[in-house]
């Protein structure tokens, strides 16, 4: 129990030291103490919150406001990493330079944006860092990254339709019409045989100690009933008993 915690503590702040460090070369020492105490009071406040809050709160309330946050988070990169990848191919094409022209014309490629804002740039505006760090924002939306921020979205949808469809029927849909043509593939079919053989073997399995648990739980019960008969048997003769010596 004390070697993942600690291997987890420390292969956090080697991380943080090696990041921080990196990006803070060219800085002075005095930029550090601020960032420093604002982020161990942040870290403070967050984790005061999560202990209070996980005891007023239930731990699905917990889940669900956490998995929404890191649903957001993911999107903002997806969307971000496609971003990047097209100003990568613009700034090739125009020269390095595009990066110091600023919010005006010129700083992006026109014929692959949807919007763009002359102010809220994450890279020489304050605050609007922690947007782009967290959310993914960038003042400048490209088709590819707006059309994949879309997709992800679409794709989360779909994920959770099929997990609540599979909630209430016990199958994905159209789970079998894919299996059946997966087994028509020459290659595929030996893997997906493999993985139904599998899948059978934990079914019965699962079913056997659901049977043995059953049978547990009967043999207690009956254990119970008879010693409570015995019990009681007891109790009554000791009452006869005693009414036999009053008489």
């Amino acid at each position: 129990m004390f070697m993942l915690p600690f291997v987890t503590t420390m292969r956090e702040g080697v991380e943080a030291v090696v990041f921080v460090g990196g990006v803070s070369l060219g800085y002075p020492a005095t930029s550090f103490p601020l960032p420093v105490i604002t982020g161990i009071l942040a870290a403070g406040f967050v984790g005061y919150f999560i202990y209070r809050g996980g005891n007023e709160l239930s731990i699905r309330v917990f889940l669900v406001i956490s998995s929404c946050i890191l649903y957001l988070i993911a999107a903002g990169m997806f969307s971000k990493s496609i971003w990047s990848l097209q100003y990568h191919m613009f700034a090739v094409k125009v020269g390095s330079d595009v990066a110091e022209a600023g919010d005006g014309p010129g700083s992006y490629d026109i014929l692959q944006t949807v919007w763009h804002l002359n102010c809220c740039n994450p890279e020489t505006d304050d605050g609007w860092d922690v947007f782009n760090a967290v959310l993914g924002w960038q003042n400048t939306a490209t088709y590819g990254s707006v059309i994949a921020y879309n997709c992800y979205w679409i794709f989360i949808m779909a994920c959770l339709a099929c997990m609540m469809y599979e909630e209430k029927t016990g199958s994905l849909p159209f789970k079998n019409a894919i299996i059946k043509g997966l087994l028509r593939v020459p290659i595929l079919n030996i893997w997906v045989k493999r993985k139904l053989a599998v899948s059978r073997a934990n079914a019965t399995e699962l079913v056997r100690q659901g049977q043995e648990h059953l049978r547990e739980q009967l043999g207690q019960s009956n254990n119970y009933d008879q010693e409570m008969a015995i019990k009681k048997n007891g109790t009554v003769e000791t009452v006869q008993a005693i009414h036999t010596i009053d008489d």
